[in-house]
């Protein structure tokens, strides 16, 4: 090899040796997101963003709105709640945190989501859902009962799972996005029998078991213990089968009020604990005048089907664009009139 060849190769050699060190020392994996995580809460409590590793240009929305730090949950947090759970994704770069937060007297509960790029946060995305919350039907009535599901000490009674899942029983990364899939294809062909779901599987809506989805989530369980199905929760319905007058987390989608689950992202896969955050935005059939719903889905995912999902979830104003994250390909983010109403009957 001519001697300028072999000073080249050796030159990328220690280019590439380089770059994987760089590489190497800008990863951050389960512990460090942790600590990240754990130091943006932290900031937030304190009210002081300068306690949070954020990058140039940080980017934080509430409810799809965009929030400069220093203001919104920056201002009204003031503790974590009572139930915290926290679940990571070193190959997307994701932390998230899925339970309550205390705004003085009151709680709240949400989703966030932080991505990590380079040791620095990048993003911040909230999902909020309070006591006096617009609901399916409006606006609270005074005096009157929550009308957005918000149950927090149900919530509290009956988390999600945190812990780690056995190697030998999980299944990969890949696998869990297209479960999830699976999910939102059953709600918008209105088709449980699509889903990849165990029987009797439970969903809470903003703490609340839903219609047909009262659960106990499954205890944690040694290696080579085969899951068991979750026992009705005190009062409610007990598990039965997908189909028709079912009661789990896919009763009812036959008579259920989407024309689609749009805008569906999985920015968050914990291959560890076998859970997966997905966000999406429910748009109504036409001339419906029932709202849009904008969530955030934590799917718990056992022996390759989802077990529970809980959400947080709220109801946006009809000019509010939704879910405002990128990518913006199509209908990103999607107004209210992604689906036109119907036109009125002609006259005879």
């Amino acid at each position: 090899m001519p001697r300028f060849n072999q000073w080249a190769a050796g030159a990328a050699l220690v280019i590439l040796a380089g770059s994987d060190s760089a590489l190497a020392q800008n990863a951050c994996d389960r512990a460090c997101l942790g600590g990240m995580l754990d130091r943006y809460l932290a900031a937030v409590v304190a009210h002081d963003r300068s306690k949070a590793p954020l990058a140039v240009g940080f980017r934080q929305t509430e409810n799809a709105i965009n929030a400069a730090p220093g203001k919104g949950v920056w201002q009204s947090v003031t503790a974590l709640g009572k139930v915290q759970r926290r679940y990571f994704d070193a190959v997307q770069g994701q932390a998230g945190y899925y339970g309550t937060v205390m705004e003085g007297s009151e709680t709240a509960i949400v989703t966030i989501r932080l991505r990590v790029e380079d040791r620095k946060l990048t993003e911040a995305e909230w999902y909020i859902a309070r006591a006096d919350d617009p609901g399916m039907s409006g606006p609270r009535r005074a005096g009157g009962p929550p009308v957005n599901n918000y149950n927090p000490d149900y919530l509290e009674l009956h988390p999600p799972r945190m812990s780690a899942v056995p190697l030998k029983e999980r299944v990969d990364r890949a696998s869990l996005a297209r479960i999830v899939d699976s999910y939102f294809d059953a709600i918008t062909s209105h088709d449980g029998s699509s889903a990849l779901v165990h029987k009797g599987c439970g969903r809470a809506e903003n703490g609340s078991p839903a219609p047909g989805g009262a659960f106990l989530p499954p205890a944690p369980r040694r290696e080579g213990q085969p899951a068991a199905p979750p026992p009705p929760a005190a009062g409610g319905p007990g598990p039965q089968q997908n189909g028709a007058g079912s009661s789990d987390c896919m009763s009812g989608l036959q008579n259920f009020n989407a024309a689609m689950v749009a805008a569906r992202r999985t920015p968050l896969i914990d291959e560890e604990a076998q859970v997966v955050l997905a966000t999406g935005v429910f748009i109504r059939k036409p001339g419906s005048p029932t709202p849009r719903n904008v969530a955030s889905w934590w799917f718990v995912i056992d022996e390759a089907k989802i077990r529970v999902t809980y959400t947080a979830m709220f109801y946006p104003p009809a000019g509010l664009a939704v879910p405002n994250w990128p990518p913006y390909n199509g209908n990103w983010p999607l107004p209210e009139t992604t689906v036109p109403a119907p036109a009125p009957a002609r006259a005879p």
